[in-house]
């Protein structure tokens, strides 16, 4: 027939599965050892996993080509650091530096001569501050220095470290001038909380900011790390609370998140393996699935051992966020170990056990065939992330959802043949002894319940049917046949959307620096107080000419002008703090009646304005007779959250179109630019992604409608997730973004595996081929569901963020996608009756054709269901038995083929007296 059909992929894999099993089923013990082997192997590559570790916050967590990176390497090889005339406005990079945040107590002013007292305390504690490396530092050794002495803290130098000074002083905000200083003092970034008296005098401040600014050299972590120390448990005094903070306190605090992930996933995997083996017991002695479910488990953590043994052997650098990808193989690991079980008991239990495997492989290995090639190939996609860290999760996370994939065909595989052999001879799960399968004349209750097993439905021949297996056929899933329930359903699913699509519109984006560190982390209280009282100014930008520029060219420099004009009139921008070195050389030029507006007289009296005013030496890159780049400051203000930081990054780049080539940049642009990139980074991970998802749903499902709906169930939970994640207080950062391109596999595995069992069902009918489907793999799918559920629950409990933002929208997930899986997706799978199998259309045919198929009843697979259904209600009891003894007579009288039968494994048998008045 060729390939008429939409299952040329598929039947000859099919075909090949079944082989396989009855391989394994053949020579388990191989299978078993090999994989264990392996992994013991490539789990020495966790010797080199300290070497391997990097969780540099920069490069791990913003985009790797950033705009922002290439400014900066722009104005680290024009604008190079100064070391003699620091100038912290002026720094390309963070540079090194601690600070303090000093909160007076209660409702109390800080600007009284008690505060001060002790502000002036902390700050001498901080000089006397030394660390031995070698030679004896202080912070006179390794403080930043202009004018030959340490950058002091204005405050303290306005009052001249003399508390007293503070009560009578009139210090005005946030521009201060002193006498002994001819340009003005700036405090915006000094004095938070402020009230003023009049225009501009300080009435009432709430908080100071202390920073000590230090030279990039030889033991300045040391000393760092030695401040931490100091003021981690001196954090109040009698009038002020203290917050610290230093340059490496963000990867320090990273750091810590690793070990904190291990200790979670040990929990993790401790609670996966104990609800495996609850969902997998049976009363029954002999059928008992303790063991295959704490292989299953195991077999999931052989493959986080070898996959990422595997990436640290080859030097693939190890990040934080891998430490979530052994949650997700645990869950992957489960869900295919459930499916691989449920079809195992489908099997007939008189046949051999590799006729069991064949069995088995042909349904369950297709089916999560299909789920492993497209979460791998998605996670593959998201290698084309902007971000370092997204790239190496989804290597890692790929490569051990293969190991995942070969062990649980293998290794589980291999496990599952050797207890069904234990099975074959009515050996018991414990002890392995053969057991009767009835309890003997007289015997107690105990003995029953401990040393009697192996029973198994006389009728169908496979194992019998557990409870929740009979609630999905007989109760569940008839009710979603019912018109009036599909329609609630809709219903429903239209509520879902609308509330998805609403939170859809309110997702806040970017990664939070202080969501890196722990909830009782002294950054967070540091983090907390910075932004309640100093965000009234935000970050000192500067705007760099980038290419050579005739700044005595009046119609140019007018033209520059207008640009910088545009800048300063910008709402979030402060007008009366901006800066430039071009303004003052005019002021300086008509002081002395210079001519600027030659170029000759422009460069030539330059170096006199460098003179007077040494600052702006740093802000004219001079090469002979040309300015091949300058720069001016301007100051932010009202940046207090990340809707303004996105605001402020959106209207720089959009003017970048001014006629005067200027490009804007503060160090804290390399992080803020994620806001640029992670929306659209995550729309075309997921588009992609789907796309390849469902070119791979038409090769291996043998239906293309039925392949639509999987993508159409992918982008459903993905819409439902990010719109409900919004409402759970979740951002999308690049953790969450990891965890979306996550929710496109686990979406998969819930639509896939009920999408092919609806194809693959031979029962009549969509409604039947649903209950079919529910029948089979509701409960396996559901099992899976929870199981993930549980594995990541601990998480909810961690003191990181991180870890909670993973619980979050893995629970999401989990509930969405089962939510799908067996609810949404069968309706609409009912509602579309193009979503027929290949079996569906031979009968067809062959009713058109004229072939004996009235033999055979159009029934729902009576062989596994005790009450069949016929897509208008169920068969009683009666006409069941009857259909039973019908098709053991056809099994007794196979030999005496002369009619052929659709749907009965292609069997040519004889009519052996079918009831009629059966439906």
């Amino acid at each position: 027939m060729g390939c008429r059909r939409t299952d040329c992929v598929e039947r000859p894999l099919s075909r090949l599965f079944e082989k396989l099993g009855r391989l394994i089923g053949s020579y388990p013990i191989g299978f078993f050892i090999v994989p264990l082997v392996v992994s013991f192997i490539l789990g020495g590559g966790f010797y080199f996993i300290e070497e391997r570790t990097d969780n540099d916050i920069e490069r791990q967590f913003t985009p790797k080509n950033g705009p922002s990176k290439k400014a900066r390497d722009f104005v680290r090889e024009y604008f190079p650091n100064n070391k003699s005339a620091f100038s912290s406005q002026r720094l390309y990079s963070e540079g090194y530096y601690a600070t303090i945040i000093a909160v007076a107590n209660g409702k109390s002013n800080i600007m009284t001569k008690e505060a001060f007292e002790d502000i002036i305390e902390l700050d001498r504690k901080v000089k006397n501050i030394s660390v031995d490396v070698d030679v004896q530092l202080t912070f006179d050794t390794l403080c930043s220095k202009a004018n030959n002495a340490c950058v002091p803290n204005d405050l303290l130098e306005i009052i001249d470290y003399n508390a007293s000074n503070i009560t009578h002083m009139n210090i005005t905000f946030p521009l201060h001038q002193t006498s002994a200083s001819s340009k003005p003092t700036f405090l915006g970034s000094t004095i938070g909380g402020v009230k003023k008296k009049g225009k501009d005098l300080i009435k009432f401040a709430k908080a100071v900011k202390l920073v000590y600014f230090l030279e990039e050299r030889p033991g300045v972590e040391a000393w760092l790390q030695q401040f931490h120390r100091t003021f981690l448990n001196d954090q109040e005094s009698k009038n002020v609370k203290i917050s610290h903070y230093t340059s490496q306190s963000k990867q320090e605090e990273i750091e810590k998140l690793t070990a904190d992930g291990i200790s979670l996933f040990s929990i993790t995997y401790a609670l996966a393996i104990s609800f495996s083996v609850v969902s997998c017991l049976r009363l029954d002695n002999v059928r008992n699935k303790v063991w295959v479910a704490a292989i299953g488990v195991l077999s999931a953590g052989l493959a986080v051992l070898s996959s990422f043994g595997l990436m640290l052997y080859v030097g693939v650098p190890f990040v934080m966020t891998v430490a979530n990808s052994p949650f997700l193989i645990l869950g992957i690991g489960v869900d295919d170990m459930f499916i691989m079980v449920s079809n195992w008991q489908h099997t007939n239990v008189k046949d051999s056990v590799p006729t069991r495997m064949a069995h088995t492989y042909k349904e369950a290995a297709m089916s999560i065939t299909i789920t492993t090639l497209t979460d791998v190939l998605g996670f593959y996609i998201g290698l084309m992330s902007d971000f370092t860290s997204v790239q190496y999760f989804c290597l890692y996370t790929s490569t051990a959802i293969i190991f995942c994939y070969v062990y649980n065909i293998t290794f589980f595989g291999a496990f599952l043949a050797l207890n069904g052999l234990r099975e074959e001879r009515n050996g018991h799960w414990l002890t392995c002894l053969k057991v009767p399968t009835e309890a003997l004349p007289k015997s107690s209750a105990w003995y029953s319940l401990c040393c009697v097993g192996g029973d198994y439905d006389k009728e169908t021949g496979a194992e019998k049917i557990q409870p929740v297996n009979n609630f999905f056929k007989n109760y569940y899933g008839p009710l979603l046949t019912k018109p009036w329930v599909k329609a609630v359903v809709i219903v429903i699913y239209t509520g879902y959307l609308a509330g998805s699509i609403y939170g859809c519109f309110h997702v806040e984006q970017g990664l939070d620096l202080k969501d890196l560190a722990a909830d009782d982390s002294y950054v967070i209280s540091y983090y907390e107080q910075d932004r309640r009282y100093f965000s009234s100014y935000g970050p000192n930008v500067m705007l760099v000419v980038t290419e050579p520029f005739p700044y005595w060219d009046k119609a140019k420099r007018s033209e520059l002008q207008i640009c910088t004009d545009d800048f300063k009139k910008l709402d979030f921008v402060t007008e009366k703090l901006y800066k430039s070195w071009l303004d003052a050389y005019e002021h300086f030029g008509n002081k002395k009646k210079l001519n600027l507006t030659s170029k000759y007289s422009f460069m030539r009296n330059l170096p006199a304005f460098f003179e007077a005013c040494p600052e702006f030496r740093q802000d004219v890159n001079v090469s002979g007779e040309t300015i091949l780049a300058s720069r001016f400051f301007i100051q932010t203000v009202h940046i207090a959250n990340t809707s303004m930081e996105i605001k402020m990054m959106d209207v720089f780049q959009k003017m970048k179109t001014c006629a005067t080539p200027l490009m804007a940049f503060n160090p804290a642009f390399i992080y803020y630019d994620q806001y640029a990139v992670i929306i659209l980074s995550t729309v075309l991970n997921i588009g992609v992604t789907a796309a390849v998802m469902l070119l791979i749903s038409l090769l291996l499902i043998p239906n293309p409608l039925c392949s639509l709906w999987v993508t159409f169930s992918i982008g459903s939970v993905i819409v439902g997730v990010t719109g409900f994640m919004a409402l759970w207080d979740v951002r999308l950062d690049t953790v969450s973004m990891i965890i979306l391109v996550v929710c496109i596999g686990f979406t998969v595995d819930f639509s896939a595996h009920i999408s092919y069992c609806f194809v693959s069902s031979e029962a009549s009918g969509a409604n039947a081929r649903m209950v079919d489907a529910l029948f089979t793999l509701g409960y396996p799918i559901m099992q899976g569901a929870l199981s993930t559920i549980v594995g990541v629950v601990v998480l909810s409990a961690s003191k990181n963020h991180i870890f909670r933002t993973f619980f979050k929208i893995m629970t999401l997930v989990m509930v969405f996608g089962l939510l799908h899986g067996v609810t949404f997706l069968p309706v609409f799978l009912t509602l579309f009756a193009g979503c027929s199998s290949g079996k569906d259309k031979q009968k067809r045919e062959s009713k058109d054709r004229g072939v004996a198929h009235d033999v055979l009843p159009d029934v729902n697979r009576p062989d596994d269901m005790q009450y069949a259904y016929d897509n208008k209600g169920f068969m009683t009891e009666q006409c069941h038995r009857n259909i039973m003894i019908w098709k053991q007579n056809l099994n007794a009288h196979k030999q005496h083929l002369n009619v052929y039968v659709i749907g009965s494994d292609q069997h040519k048998l004889p009519y052996l007296g079918y009831d009629p008045d059966c439906p």
